[in-house]
């Protein structure tokens, strides 16, 4: 299947095209908009009036901090406790490029464009100002997600003027881009198209057909991708050490406990400390895929009987129902869960929080939630992934997706009130966000030279994956 270049012009955006139809008429919820609606002194002030152990000072200046290179991200979180009722949110992983904007109901009838407007024009658009760009035209690259990329398009051909170019990159797909002097060029019928800026949604391993670094500017760059946006093994890593300088502060990245450069053969010696239970991952897959949970030896047996694209493993924590989540060194967390419904069923679900970074500092982006396929039971499940696994994409082929949104939970009046959170629960969840995106940030900034020049030696000290390795264009 050849997918073909498109151009978008002014004035294309339609609303239908870019939202989900449950979420088209939905009305965001009260709590939701005055979430979105608070400022950074208000979250502080908040915050740390339930924490009196964090510096407000020090949590105000991570709220204003302002990325060099992540500038839009998306942390999913598990709302958890333990049996003494300690409650907090916890961080699964991060993502660049996250999806988001699709699933947002409307807060603001006048606004067509909602959430997609947002993010264009106080963060992307101020991005590009002060750097020294190439000539050139702006497009969007991808390889998913295409009801939000062309939302994402059209918004930046509205609040621009211009056209911009709709660049499918596919992973072993033909290529209309190359690089030359490290300038994006879309070639086009003969014609070679030099690209300034770019704002990209590509995230099936990135990092083998997009540099690193490039004179095009890239929003956000695959130098986020390997140092922990698409990076599980790097993110945790990122997570350690920054948790390390902000540790006076009182906050903390709340994560499960995490084994990090685990070969193969190690695992099941890994499985057996966390008690039998535990969450398998390949750092570099994303979209639900590459994560196993193992709760019985027919689950691991399955895992080790696969073949696998890389050498390097993470292995986690797993929370569950009481009964049967792993004890780790934090003691034992589980899952608090959805309400109850009407047949008394509650549900794992988890929380992506996207945000994104600006010259004011961070403002929350989008928010929704997902639910696991089957009800959360004290018995131990034959197949635990159905009772865990809480993402919605499913791959049909290589380059091929659906998503099963009957089990997507929209911030309106009806999905979130299932999810029994407070607007406490959403600050805490945003401030985790913020420090994941930072961790990373700042790991992003450590991995180029003085010369911004991809440091590929320190990184392979850090990921020392050899297949990872021979597929990055620097």
């Amino acid at each position: 299947m050849t997918r073909k270049i498109e151009i978008i012009e002014p004035n294309s955006f339609e609303a239908e095209n870019h939202f989900y139809p449950k979420a088209l008429n939905a009305q965001l919820h009260r709590m939701i908009g005055h979430f979105f609606n608070m400022e950074h002194d208000r979250i502080a002030e908040r915050f740390c009036h339930l924490n009196p152990q964090v510096s407000k000072e020090k949590l105000l200046e991570l709220l204003k901090y302002q990325c060099k290179h992540f500038f839009w991200g998306g942390s999913d979180l598990f709302y958890v406790t333990t049996e003494m009722g300690n409650r907090k949110m916890v961080v699964l992983e991060t993502n660049s490029c996250p999806s988001g904007q699709k699933s947002m109901p409307n807060s603001n009838e006048s606004n067509e464009h909602r959430g997609y407007k947002a993010l264009i024009k106080k963060s992307f658009l101020p991005a590009l100002k002060n750097k020294r760009l190439p000539k050139g035209a702006l497009a969007v690259i991808y390889d998913k997600n295409y009801m939000e990329v062309t939302g994402y398009a059209s918004t930046i051909a509205d609040l621009t003027g211009e056209k911009v170019y709709l660049i499918p990159h596919f992973n072993k797909e033909e290529s209309y881009i190359t690089f030359e002097n490290k300038v994006m060029i879309l070639e086009q019928n003969d014609e070679k198209i030099p690209i300034r800026a770019a704002f990209r949604y590509v995230t099936q391993k990135p990092w083998n057909r997009i540099p690193t670094t490039s004179k095009t500017f890239i929003y956000n760059s695959t130098l986020v991708c390997l140092a922990g946006g698409r990076n599980k093994l790097l993110a945790n890593k990122a997570y350690e050490i920054f948790n390390a300088e902000i540790a006076e502060s009182g906050l903390k990245i709340n994560v499960p406990e995490t084994i990090k450069d685990v070969n193969k053969l190690e695992i099941p010696l890994w499985i057996q400390k966390f008690g039998g239970k535990a969450v398998i991952k390949n750092p570099y897959s994303n979209a639900g895929q590459g994560v196993y949970t193992i709760t019985s030896e027919k689950e691991l047996q399955n895992f080790m009987d696969l073949e696998h694209s890389y050498d390097q493993f993470i292995v986690q924590s797993l929370i569950g129902h009481y009964n049967w989540s792993s004890t780790s060194q934090h003691g034992k967390f589980f899952h608090i869960g959805t309400m109850p419904n009407k047949k008394g069923n509650i549900f794992i679900a988890d929380l992506r929080m996207m945000v994104y970074s600006s010259p004011k500092g961070f403002a929350p982006g989008a928010l929704y939630a997902r639910r696991a396929r089957t009800p959360l039971e004290k018995d131990l499940p034959e197949d635990s992934w159905k009772v865990l696994g809480t993402n919605l994409s499913i791959k049909l082929d290589e380059n091929k997706w659906d998503s099963d949104t009957s089990r997507l939970l929209l911030m309106d009046q009806k999905d979130f009130n299932s999810l029994g959170l407070g607007i406490d629960d959403l600050i805490e969840a945003y401030i985790q966000t913020i420090l994941t995106i930072i961790s990373i940030d700042k790991m992003a900034k450590t991995l180029l030279n003085k010369k911004g020049a991809f440091r590929k030696k320190l990184f392979a000290f850090l990921d020392n994956d050899e297949v990872l390795l021979s597929e990055i264009m620097c």
